[in-house]
């Protein structure tokens, strides 16, 4: 075999689904490709030959638009286009046109479809989109890592013991107890006919009545919980366990067609789970003073990397240990209360960046902010400064730093009435400087954390009315989000740190997280989404169609797949007693994952380039 071909040979290998071939198909198949050369410009695909042929980009790139010229994919160095083996030319959704001066190898279909008949996994790539195969890469990272039934994949329905034991609302607290204690169960629905109304617990006994002196011929319904929030049969024990943990309770009714058919507790969880997130949040509610929240906050780490071992996303992760997060900062409120007494004014104490997001890794740095109503008075700061300082400082020593941008409440200038918040996000949206579009990374994504008289809803709403109407403002945020690129070369290579103690990696959080990010904000803001959670917001943009499903669909399993890959680099570091960051190097990555890393990177780009062409955003970066 002369060079070239083994040079055709060894690019083939390197690049999927070529990778999935045996050496003997790879040495035959270069002698079965031709070479094209397209100056940039040009159509594609290329005038109709005698033979339809599958195209494997070596060099250039080639942007695909669809009939309204919407930009809708790129092809570079390693992609496939495949569709003249699917459909006729005239029959193409999409026009194609190179950007740079294009090399490619052209395989006649007749050979492709040969080869899937031959090569099983070969064939797979081809009938799967971008999305199905970062999800499939994304579900090989979680089959390797778990070793065995986890949380991640057991619902809900197959940890249900029994039948649930309930009663009515008319009980008497003794007779209710009588049930409990005969039963050998820790709680006890309360239902109204086949209506669930209420749920009561060993807690509500020893809280709710013994501990008051209630007298024990009192209906239960004057010691039940109302409102309670429940799960159905096919939830995943995971997120049952996020539910607790956010709530800080240890029982979940359980529903099927509206009907509760059983409880799920904590302690049914921890047979699936020894480091579990519900114990540490309650550790956290029983600690009374700051040095028993750094001593349960040292457990976080080790939390990350017994979920990333157990099976789990980036998602699973961050909502975990942002809801470790929410815990620690709620108790360090009630223990300033405790210290400095009531608030003289109602607040809220409101959390942005990843925090409010709910996609935290261990021991973030800090985002926060206070709320005060508009009646507060110039003398009730000295109050809202001590609170804000402690909160502060007590994040701080329990692992999440103080924000390098001074973005806390302790910030005088982000700790304001509810007038004055108003008047911030209408000169941002009016006036969207660098600095406001700087910030919009922390104040366009917050969430009420301590909220008792609902303060921050208004602000919500109104920063939703005004942004979604101010075409300016979108143009100047979609701009922003391209400022963040993925690190990928002329030749669709990885780009790496060349110099320092991180050479030879990239900023995964910055150029792989963070450009989605900043994409979800967008469509939100656009559409007036109120999530804050990445995920969360493509899927309702998806819902509202600012966003097409498929484009929602690539942008959630790239996410995900990026993500888990930072969460994994993380929790190696943390095994290995490193402090963890997120600069990875793609030599610790397998071929395939570098390969769907690049095509994750790929399709961020191309996402990137079609909302700065639906608001000309080049016009203000």
């Amino acid at each position: 075999m002369d060079i070239e071909l083994i040079e055709i040979q060894e690019f083939l290998a390197s690049h999927p689904p070529f990778d999935q071939l045996p050496q003997e198909a790879l040495e035959r198949l270069p002698g079965r490709l031709s070479v094209r050369y397209f100056r940039r410009g040009s159509a594609f695909p290329p005038t109709p030959t005698e033979q339809p042929c599958l195209y494997i980009l070596r060099r250039g790139a080639i942007e695909l638009r669809d009939k309204q010229g919407e930009l809708v994919g790129k092809l570079a160095e390693g992609d496939l286009c495949e569709m003249l083996c699917r459909q006729a030319p005239h029959e193409l959704d999409y026009q194609g046109q190179t950007s740079e001066d294009t090399l490619v190898y052209a395989l006649p279909c007749a050979d492709l479809e040969v080869l899937r008949s031959q090569h099983a996994d070969f064939s797979e790539h081809f009938d799967q989109s971008i999305s199905k195969r970062l999800r499939k890469a994304l579900n090989a990272i979680v089959d390797t890592h778990s070793p065995g039934t986890s949380l991640m994949t057991v619902r809900v329905k197959d940890m249900i013991k029994r039948s649930p034991i309930t009663t009515g609302p008319d009980t008497s607290i003794r007779d209710a107890a009588c049930i409990m204690a005969e039963r050998h169960v820790s709680s006890l629905p309360i239902m109204d006919g086949a209506r669930l109304v209420g749920i009561i617990t060993d807690r509500d006994l020893r809280t709710r009545c013994v501990a008051v002196g209630l007298a024990t011929d009192r209906p239960v319904r004057e010691i039940m919980t109302e409102n309670i929030t429940t799960v159905e049969m096919e939830t995943l024990g995971f997120q049952a366990l996020i539910t607790m943990t956010q709530l800080n309770v240890h029982h979940l009714p359980v529903l099927e067609n509206g009907r509760i058919a059983g409880l799920i507790s904590s302690t049914d969880l921890t047979r699936f789970q020894s480091i579990n997130s519900v114990y540490l949040v309650g550790d956290i509610h029983r600690a009374d003073s700051i040095e028993a929240l750094v001593l349960t906050s040292t457990k976080i780490p080790e939390l990350q990397v017994h979920l990333i071992t157990g099976g789990a996303t980036a998602n699973h992760v961050g909502q975990a240990i942002s809801a470790i997060t929410d815990a620690i900062t709620l108790r360090l409120i009630e223990l300033a209360e405790a210290d400095l007494g009531s608030a003289p004014a109602p607040y809220a104490w409101i959390v942005g960046g990843s925090q409010a997001r709910r996609e935290q890794s261990s021991h973030s740095d800090q985002d926060n902010a206070l709320l005060l109503c508009d009646q507060a008075k110039p003398e009730d700061d000295a109050y809202f400064a001590a609170l804000a300082k402690y909160v502060n400082d007590g994040l701080n020593a329990c692992g999440f730093v103080y924000c390098p941008g001074d973005v806390m409440a302790m910030n005088p200038k982000w700790r304001q009435p509810l007038r004055i918040w108003s008047k911030y996000f209408t000169n941002w949206i009016l006036k969207p400087e660098p600095m406001a579009l700087m910030l919009s990374s922390v104040f366009f994504d917050l969430r009420a954390l301590h909220d008792p008289d609902d303060l921050f809803s208004e602000l919500q709403e109104r920063v939703l009315e005004k942004s979604r109407a101010n075409r300016i403002f979108i143009a100047y945020m979609a701009a922003n989000a391209l400022k963040n690129r993925p690190p990928l070369g002329f030749f669709r290579n990885i780009v790496l740190i060349h110099g320092g103690d991180k050479k030879h990696t990239f900023d995964i959080k910055h150029r792989g997280t963070v450009p989605i990010i900043d994409l979800a904000r967008v469509y939100a803001l656009t559409s007036g989404i109120a999530e804050t959670n990445t995920l969360e917001r493509l899927q309702a943009a998806a819902d509202c169609g600012t966003l097409s499903k498929d484009g929602a669909a690539n942008l959630i399993d790239a996410f995900e797949f990026i993500g888990t890959l930072r969460m994994r680099h993380q929790a190696r570091q943390l095994r290995n007693g490193e402090k963890a960051d997120n600069f990875l190097a793609p030599d610790g990555l397998s071929p395939l994952e570098r390969g769907h890393l690049k095509e994750a990177f790929l399709l961020i780009n191309t996402m990137q380039e079609s909302l700065g062409q639906r608001y000309q955003a080049g016009r203000f970066v």
